[in-house]
């Protein structure tokens, strides 16, 4: 499989070489891990030419499991009776849960879609948009959450400025 990675990060295509790099720094970065167990392996199942099918056989074979934020190859293991483990639903696991009516402190970077907004990104990327919040670029505010948005491309959350909560007389921020 280490082959196939390499193919990856040969490729011509920019994207494909840099996801490639990318698999190989992952590897170097889990193999400094000392509660991790990392093993290369050159056992191949040539009879297979798929690399998914090759994964699937090499986890049976070892009593491992599939980790992937692959979702056809989390589906295949599933229905192989492989053990997976899907990252994108542990980081959805990890993200905090974030309720209309909360207040949180955000950091305000860039300006928003809208007139007057205001971006912030929580730590695990989530973005947050600002209501009025663009006069506060670069500053930490406090703000009141007033809806969550899951989209495709991943969680939006949509808050106004605490101040604003009791008429627009406020404390400064």
């Amino acid at each position: 499989m280490l082959h196939e990675l390499q193919q990856i990060a040969d490729s011509t295509d920019p994207l494909k070489r840099n996801r490639g790099k990318r698999g190989f720094d992952v590897l170097q970065r889990l193999r400094r891990i000392d509660k991790v167990k990392v093993e290369i392996t050159d056992v191949d199942f040539p009879q297979l030419g798929e690399v998914d099918r090759k994964l699937m056989e090499l986890a049976k074979t070892l009593g491992g499991k599939i980790v992937t934020n692959d979702y056809n190859l989390n589906k295949l293991a599933e229905l192989s009776g492989v053990p997976v483990l899907n990252l994108n639903e542990l980081a959805n696991g990890l993200r905090p849960v974030v309720l209309p009516g909360e207040a949180m402190r955000v950091h305000v970077l860039r300006d928003g879609r809208e007139a007057g907004q205001g971006v912030a990104y929580l730590e695990d990327g989530t973005m947050v948009v600002v209501e009025h919040g663009k006069r506060y670029l670069g500053q930490t505010v406090e703000v009141t959450v007033t809806s969550v948005l899951q989209t495709s491309a991943g969680r939006m959350i949509f808050s106004r400025l605490k101040e604003e909560e009791h008429g627009s007389g406020g404390r400064g921020a």
